[in-house]
């Protein structure tokens, strides 16, 4: 089986059960990734693990060096990227505790380093992202969760805005009205950027609270630790059985 990177975020610093064999320290043409690039074992299958946000640091979500840590875990072998991606929930299915693994995203951010195409090959790289996740991929976390009686959505649509501040609730509104499903600040570019480089990617989205102005309460970290631990172990028991499973 091909090797595996997962990218972990918000709450997911280290990956449970993975046997560690070594830690890369990178550099790239665009600079270090977030941080050195674990690798190890889960089962039969080599694991790459990133931390998007670094540690103990906190990157924010817009400056997040996205073209060095897609470039890194290729540059190791990965051909396969799932995210973890954490979310506030916009649709009424969409409530805190749900897992989300979802066909399509729109795009809210700007000013973020978006492509590694600089022309300088003489052809521009117009990537087919009609399907921003590997369509492969995602339908194998889909077959996982099905498998291990994991609840999830199997579909949705991923909203992704510029942070690191949260939404207003007119943004969040009007993204409702466009269809998004779930908000968070980290899907892209990360996703093109896996699209450019030839890695099949797909994500898996927690809902950690309502999206703002859809809750009774204001949004705080220590409301979502809880279920962000909660969650954490459910996406680890997702990604034991698409790497274990048929």
């Amino acid at each position: 089986m091909s090797a595996l990177a997962i990218i972990g975020g918000t709450g997911v610093d280290q990956w449970e059960g993975l046997d560690v064999v070594r830690e890369h320290p990178l550099d790239t043409p665009y600079g270090a990734p977030s941080r050195p690039v674990q690798e190890g074992r889960l089962g039969a299958t080599t694991v790459f693990f990133l931390q998007r946000h670094g540690s103990p640091d906190a990157i924010p979500p817009h400056l997040i060096n996205y073209r060095a840590n897609l470039w890194a875990l290729r540059s190791l072998g990965a051909e396969r990227v799932v995210a973890v991606n954490t979310v506030g929930g916009i649709s009424a299915e969409m409530r805190p505790g749900r897992l989300l693994i979802p066909d399509q995203l729109i795009d809210y951010t700007w000013g973020r380093e978006h492509t590694v195409d600089d022309g300088g090959n003489g052809a521009l790289q117009h990537i087919d992202f009609t399907e921003p996740y590997d369509r492969e991929l995602r339908l194998a976390l889909v077959d996982a969760a099905q498998r291990g009686r994991i609840p999830h959505e199997p579909s949705g649509v991923h909203g992704v805005t510029q942070g690191p501040r949260l939404e207003t609730a007119a943004e969040v509104q009007r993204m409702a009205r466009d269809g998004c499903d779930v908000v968070g600040m980290t899907g892209m570019p990360e996703a093109s950027l896996a699209r450019e480089l030839g890695l099949a990617y797909a994500c898996v989205c927690m809902v950690v609270n309502p999206a703002a102005g859809l809750g009774d309460l204001p949004l705080t970290l220590d409301m979502m630790r809880q279920i962000l631990q909660q969650e954490a172990a459910v996406v680890r028991q997702l990604l034991a059985e698409l790497i274990t499973g048929p």
